[in-house]
């Protein structure tokens, strides 16, 4: 369970359907917001979690935006950490050509739940051989 504290007129984040991996998250806006071609804005949403420790939210684009208007999450996947208190915030950014207007209320990302874990960053002076090896970008072809 997430605890969600919300500003009033905050949307919940809901799932659409119920095979939904992602709960859609909508804006909290005094006033309309216009994403001009090439910009990118921090969108409020007026939510602000309680995240179990050993989990994280990731903040992911919603494909109809993307498609439709080339609006997507600039930092997909945006990183929400469990020890975190504040505002959530969605960065949008527009990849097309047409400014995009964002209305309160309009649902701009979706939010998925992931466990986490961390291990510890070891110094060595050489790494184990793999098939691949230092094969970077592109290197097992297209």
């Amino acid at each position: 369970m997430i605890r969600v504290k919300a500003e009033k007129g905050a949307v919940m984040p809901r799932y659409a359907t119920k095979g939904a991996a992602g709960a859609d998250v909508s804006a909290l806006l005094s006033s309309p917001i216009t994403l001009r071609p090439g910009e990118y804005k921090a969108i409020p949403t007026g939510l602000y979690m309680e995240i179990p420790e050993g989990y994280e939210v990731q903040v992911r684009p919603r494909s109809g935006l993307a498609l439709k208007h080339g609006i997507t999450v600039l930092n997909a996947p945006g990183t929400i950490d469990s020890d975190y208190r504040g505002e959530v915030c969605v960065i949008l950014i527009n990849h097309s050509q047409k400014p995009f207007v964002i209305e309160n209320g309009d649902r701009i990302a979706q939010l998925v739940t992931a466990k986490t874990s961390r291990l510890e960053f070891t110094e060595v002076d050489d790494l184990s051989a793999t098939e691949r090896g230092e094969g970077g970008f592109g290197s097992t072809g297209v």
